[in-house]
């Protein structure tokens, strides 16, 4: 497969990624707003953080640095090795359940029964979930390596409004039944997923679509753990690189969820507070979520395909070289617009957003502070997410074991910062701490892309360099847009409003408008791919 094919078939993949977030988040961002009139706050508290974050700890520790690993290089390879390998994700994550399960039962604060019902019960359905998605890790990254994006979507937007249906439906007729209604929600989820990815590879081995593509794999069977008659179970290369990355996967797990271990283990916010930071944080995530993630997952395996890991610049096809500098610049260009746009304009209806989304109770006290701090992180997510998938892609295991002690210093000092703005101002010290460790992350990949490139004649790096224009414009905008929200919001009626959001509209209209004027090359791109 050509290096321009990779790239066409990345590009559609992180489109169709971004529309699946945009449906994610579009349906949790209801689902919010629709159980804060049935349930609790502490109910909503313990699902989204407490429990959300046992869910995901198991998937990510037992399954991201197999991803990783075994979705560098070329789709050539012995597959029946790799799918060996990627097994192995299954006993992982038996072994986190139980040892975090219990953790969660024992050593953590237990929510009163009388608020939060059938705690034990969401424990334990949460941590089987995470397995059961587990079952479904080889036939992910068979998909993923070769950019199979109708599975993805369907897959995955099947589950979520199967979730979202029997919430609803559990929400309504059996409130009281607490976490059970959740517990269940979660199990359907991960099982219609994994049967969605089974089904297809059942149907699609052996058929000529598949004889047509030479793929690797002839029938099911072959997708179950087999031994190699004369050689080992699996790849040594592909499992070494695997436990450089499960090291790193470790500590980027407490960065990138950090706060909410702070929360949890911690106990800095009550179950209450905990549900209210959680609906301002994934109204704030929105757009990083549907945007930057499917962009980073999707632009790592074509970094990793057409770039060789562990070669230098020189050593590397040239034509690829300038491919990849000119994807990476136009993404980071891409990503920095996107984030700047919403920091300028994130600030001044902060307040408008969260009173319409959830009246008083989310638009008084740090509710609007805290979501005009996270429209700041969001700009230092965007420009890490592209940095750190170019990174990645590229790093040798040497370079992915250094990379760990860099982790693990950033790990303990974003718990202690963490901590500590916690006390000094509340929830929002958590975004604060937030945006230290992403620009230390940022630092150190623009430090490696800078290394990496400087015996070339390329400077992917001047994507981070906006018009001039484009910066004054957006300069005016947040001040025009500031005045706008002392002056007409958010409590002198609806007409008020109406104006506030006009004025905004206009200094957007005018936003976009000097982005066509003056990145045409961005625009090109983005049009074209």
């Amino acid at each position: 497969m050509g290096s321009q094919e990779v790239l066409g078939q990345t590009t559609r993949l992180a489109s169709s990624s971004a529309l699946l977030q945009v449906l994610f988040r579009a349906v949790t961002f209801a689902l919010n707003a629709f159980t804060l009139r049935y349930l609790s706050r502490e109910l909503i508290g313990v699902v989204n953080v407490r429990l959300t974050l046992l869910y995901s700890t198991v998937v990510f520790l037992a399954r991201e640095a197999f991803r990783r690993a075994c979705l560098s290089g070329s789709t050539k390879r012995n597959w029946t090795k790799t799918i060996n390998l990627l097994w192995l994700t299954v006993p992982l994550g038996v072994f986190w359940s139980v040892c975090l399960g219990l953790v969660w039962l024992h050593l953590l604060e237990v929510p009163d029964p009388s608020v939060v019902p059938h705690y034990q019960a969401g424990v334990v359905a949460f941590g089987l979930s995470a397995i059961i998605e587990l079952l479904g890790e080889p036939f992910w990254v068979l998909a993923q390596a070769h950019l199979f994006v109708r599975l993805k979507v369907i897959a995955e937007s099947l589950s979520v409004v199967s979730k979202c249906i029997l919430t609803v439906i559990l929400v309504v007729l059996y409130p009281q039944w607490g976490l059970y209604i959740f517990s269940l929600a979660q199990l359907l989820y991960t099982s219609v997923l994994v049967l969605c990815y089974v089904i297809y590879f059942v149907m699609f081995l052996g058929s000529p679509e598949a004889t047509k593509k030479s793929f690797p794999i002839a029938r099911m069977k072959a997708l179950l753990p087999n031994l190699v008659e004369d050689e080992t179970f699996v790849n040594w290369k592909e499992a070494r690189l695997t436990w450089s990355f499960f090291k790193q996967s470790f500590l980027k797990q407490i960065l990138t969820e950090g706060e909410r271990y702070v929360m949890t283990f911690l106990n800095v916010l009550n179950f209450g507070d905990q549900g209210v930071y959680d609906i301002v944080n994934n109204l704030g995530s929105l757009v990083a979520r549907f945007i930057f993630l499917p962009i980073e997952e999707s632009f790592y395996v074509f970094f990793a395909k057409v770039l060789e890991r562990g070669k230098n610049v020189k050593d590397q096809k040239q034509d690829d070289v300038a491919m990849a500098a000119n994807v990476l610049e136009l993404l980071l260009k891409l990503v920095l617009l996107t984030g700047l746009t919403i920091t300028v304009f994130g600030y001044a209806y902060s307040q408008l957003a969260l009173d319409i989304y959830g009246g008083s109770m989310l638009s008084s006290g740090t509710g609007p502070d805290l979501l005009r701090c996270y429209s700041l992180y969001v700009l230092f997510l965007a420009v890490n997410g592209v940095t750190e998938c170019f990174t990645f892609a590229l790093m040798c295991k040497e370079e992915v074991d250094r990379y760990n002690f860099v982790m693990l210093a950033l790990s303990f000092t974003f718990l202690c910062i963490s901590y500590f703005l916690t006390h000094w101002h509340g929830s929002v010290g958590f975004i604060l701490a937030n945006c230290f460790n992403m620009g230390i992350r940022i630092a150190h990949s623009i430090h490696y892309i800078y290394d990496y490139f400087k015996e070339s004649t390329y400077r992917p790096l001047t994507g981070l360099l906006p018009s001039p224009v484009l910066v004054l414009i957006y300069i005016i905008s947040g001040v025009i847009t500031g005045f706008s929200e002392v002056f007409f919001c958010c409590d002198k009626g609806w007409m008020a409003r109406l104006i506030h959001i006009s004025m905004g509209a206009l200094c957007f209209a005018a936003t976009i408008v000097t982005m066509f004027c003056t990145e045409t090359k961005l625009i090109h791109f983005v049009r074209s791919q």
